[in-house]
């Protein structure tokens, strides 16, 4: 395995890139682009890589679906850390290139629900049509193909571009969360502001298997973060569902919520346990402190002893 190497979702330019240089261990890493996020991942599991980032949650459009499948299936894989990166988009040109001049624009799929509304205030009879990533539209419009990309303003310069216009968002705020993915390991030591993330698959489909799962996070008082169905690809009706909630693994609340989930799912992938980027701590109700599980394990083995 190569220690020293990062793969992440490229070609150069991207925003994962940013996200990654954000990191400060990057500084020491060789940072490699790959052409889509499963390459990136299969890098890691093939010890080609020692991690890769990649995106998985964006505050506009949601889960990154081909991240979140990704981490489901195959060789089971981990989180480590999450990086918070804002996302605002500059419409990439060539040199020289108006905005009257813009007939044709392209970006990453997600890209387009976050500047629609400018688009259609803007360059209402503008054609859009979908790029690899942000970066790879700008290389696009590189070569003569669109008048125009959206993407990071960073990315202008290594295409040989322009930023016509920059700091464009329909949402106030939008974000994109990525996440750093390397072969699974003990987890991160807690800090008190953590997640755990897992896959889940019900053990058959029935009225209340959701709310199965649902209860063994709320008879905890575990805060679930983000749940996402997905197809399994065993048939119509038949998914798994993508979990990231408060707490880390030796949290006895959270230890307890996987407990009980491995023992009514039939499979449980746990994606790891690792520190929230927002450094924001839990409020925890003192009865789900680990304290509190520990007076009462204290009372059990009183009672068990005939000192109850």
């Amino acid at each position: 395995m190569s220690a020293s190497r990062y793969t992440y979702l490229g070609p150069e330019g991207t925003f994962t890139e940013a996200a990654l240089r954000s990191l400060p261990e990057a500084a020491t890493r060789e940072l490699v682009p790959m052409v889509s996020v499963p390459a990136a991942l299969d890098a890691v599991r093939a010890g080609e890589a020692a991690a890769a980032l990649v995106p998985i949650e964006n505050s506009v459009e949601g889960g990154v679906t081909t991240t979140v499948d990704e981490l489901a299936a195959g060789e089971p894989l981990m989180i480590y850390r999450e990086v918070l990166l804002p996302i605002a988009f500059a419409l990439l040109v060539r040199p020289g290139t108006s905005l009257s001049e813009v007939k044709t624009v392209t970006g990453h799929p997600v890209a387009q629900p976050q500047v629609r509304k400018w688009l259609a205030a803007q360059l209402p009879e503008a054609v859009w049509e979908s790029a690899a990533s942000n970066a790879d539209g700008a290389r696009l419009v590189q070569e003569g193909r669109y008048d125009g990309a959206f993407a990071g303003e960073f990315a202008a310069a290594p295409y040989g571009l322009e930023p016509l216009v920059t700091d464009i968002h329909d949402a106030q705020n939008a974000a994109t969360r990525f996440v750093l993915v390397g072969r699974p390991a003990r987890p991160a030591a807690p800090t008190g502001a953590d997640k755990t993330s897992v896959v889940l698959w019900l053990a058959e489909d029935h009225p209340g298997a959701l709310l199965e799962l649902l209860q063994e996070y709320a008879g905890r008082g575990v805060n679930m973060m983000r749940i996402e169905s997905r197809p399994t690809g065993e048939g119509i009706g038949r998914y798994c569902f993508s979990v990231d909630c408060e707490g880390h693994l030796t949290d006895r609340r959270v230890s307890e919520v996987l407990m009980g989930l491995k023992r009514v799912c039939r499979e449980v992938r746990f994606l790891g346990s690792y520190p929230r980027a927002d450094e924001v701590p839990p409020t925890v109700r003192r009865e789900m402190t680990d304290a509190a599980f520990t007076e009462a394990s204290d009372w059990l083995a009183r009672c068990l002893d005939g000192r109850g």
